[in-house]
């Protein structure tokens, strides 16, 4: 029998009218509320059509299963997520370091803000993970920090810039997982975004020392 997890997570179909997208809208609106109130072992589809007061039938004309819920709520997020990173790391009046430090803040702000909905969709992740359009979703957003580490260490290899960005990317997503999983004010929040920042900027100078004195 073939792995569950591989099926196509894809909508069925995508709104073509207003009246349409309004019910898509709202069927994903449910779908997080239910998602933050029951978690994910309790999520269903038939709680999310009953949240969205529509039937279970006018919700399958969209998404044939839950993980297809699951999947636009998380490629939402993601594309969120890389919009976020586009548009501060591209943004060429800055420097790299500022970039990089507004980047923290801003992701970790975010991370806090929707904690509940994130931590719910990272326990979900086993139902869509390894469907083709999660692989395609994640692929999307994965030169944007590579361009940034080439612009911020050009004198640097592309494995070291690789390797920056890895560690960069893992880092700030493990520690702003962490770090929202308790609820944090805004004096907390930026101390620590201070912190990470300033050890990320410290670890681009030093690569950047290394290479032009190689």
């Amino acid at each position: 029998m073939a792995d569950r997890r591989s099926r196509s997570v894809s909508s069925r179909k995508q709104p073509q009218q207003a009246r349409s997208s309004e019910l898509v809208g709202a069927i994903l609106d449910a779908a997080v509320q239910v998602l933050a109130k029951e978690g994910a072992q309790r999520f269903t589809t038939a709680r999310v059509a009953e949240r969205a007061g529509v039937s279970v039938g006018s919700l399958y004309q969209y998404f044939p299963n839950k993980a297809a819920i699951l999947f636009r709520l998380q490629s939402d997020e993601w594309r969120s997520t890389s919009r976020l990173l586009r548009g501060i790391l591209a943004d060429q009046t800055q420097p790299p370091p500022a970039r990089l430090r507004a980047l923290v803040h801003a992701f970790i702000r975010s991370e806090c803000e929707e904690a509940a909905i994130r931590g719910a969709l990272s326990d979900a992740a086993p139902l869509y993970r390894d469907a083709p359009e999660a692989q395609e979703a994640r692929a999307a957003g994965e030169g944007i920090i590579a361009a940034f580490m080439r612009e911020a260490l050009p004198k640097a290899s592309e494995a070291t810039c690789e390797l920056a960005g890895d560690l960069i990317k893992t880092t700030l997503a493990e520690v702003g997982k962490r770090f929202s999983e308790t609820p944090r004010g805004e004096a907390d929040i930026v101390r620590h975004a201070d912190g990470l920042a300033d050890m990320f900027c410290a670890y681009l100078s030093e690569l950047a020392h290394r290479a032009s004195h190689s």
